[in-house]
């Protein structure tokens, strides 16, 4: 999420001597590029075993990565480093809309069905874990998620992210781990083994909506640290506007995912058993 900037450049090189020199665009692009890549190569390993993959999951993940990109890496990173509203693009590109092509694009579904029989046990073994249950709790996911960003712009830290390079790597990791992970929190397109109703899901993403606009508004009033109020209330704008039509996507998905449900046909979990042996074995029946 957010801004990128090459470290050191000259103003914050006076400021912070000790700040570690190196490239974090380079780094973060470099990471997206390898998910990429792996996707890629995980497609065609399952296309030569199994069924052909759905073209329309890989061209959903290149739009996802090319969305994450473009956040990271170019002109719109480095503008981020120093015009707030650059920076709040960034981070609606990051952490709300790459989420959620992302995830329609089923990268679990994948590995596990690339994965041999062992290791696929392995990693359902570990996706049912207590850990991964609480991480990819609705509320949990919320909290990391919206909580993450009133906490960056309403403490010192997006200050500290412009002046050291591991903070600045790890708040964008952890914005676009925790948008992706409250996105498939909401919208279940992999198999999910800790599933949770649409009644209570619907609570939540209400609840992280009214947190995340509360936010824009607050930042509307009261800039982040080093920030003009002018440069704060155009970036509060598009966090608010451009944010919600996101959100209306997000909300049209898990509208349509809650009609399917309600259709008289299999029952949830015979569609999700039927997810999980195809995911293993690659087959059904």
């Amino acid at each position: 999420m957010s801004s990128l900037y090459l470290l050191h450049s000259h103003n914050h090189a006076e400021m912070n001597h000790s700040a570690p020199v190196f490239n974090v665009q380079l780094l973060l692009g470099l990471f997206f590029v390898l998910l990429f890549t792996a996707y890629i190569i995980a497609v065609f390993i399952t296309n030569q075993r199994y069924k052909k993959w759905p073209v329309f999951r890989t061209v959903s993940w290149t739009i996802g990565i090319g969305f994450a990109l473009v956040a990271v890496v170019g002109p719109l990173a480095s503008s981020a480093h120093t015009n707030f509203t650059a920076h709040m693009m960034s981070h609606l590109l990051l952490s709300m809309i790459a989420p959620i092509f992302m995830a329609i694009a089923k990268p679990m579904t994948l590995l596990l069905r690339t994965a041999n029989t062992t290791l696929a046990r392995k990693l359902t073994s570990i996706l049912k874990s207590r850990l991964l249950k609480f991480i990819s709790h609705p509320i949990t996911a919320a909290v990391l998620n919206v909580g993450g960003l009133w906490l960056l712009y309403t403490t010192n830290l997006y200050t500290y992210m412009h002046e050291n390079a591991f903070i600045a790597l790890f708040v964008h990791f952890h914005f676009f781990i925790a948008g992706y992970v409250f996105t498939i929190s909401i919208i279940y397109f992999d198999p999910v083994y800790h599933q949770y109703s649409y009644r209570f899901r619907a609570a939540v993403l209400i609840a992280a909506i009214a947190g995340h606009d509360i936010l824009s508004k607050y930042m509307y009033a009261n800039p982040p640290a080093g920030v003009s109020r002018q440069e704060a209330e155009m970036g509060s704008m598009v966090m608010y506007y451009a944010g919600d039509w996101i959100e209306v996507v997000l909300i049209i998905i898990f509208c349509w995912q809650w009609y399917k449900s309600t259709k008289p046909r299999r029952s949830a979990a015979v569609e999700f058993n039927r997810e999980e042996q195809v995911a293993l074995y690659g087959k059904e029946g």
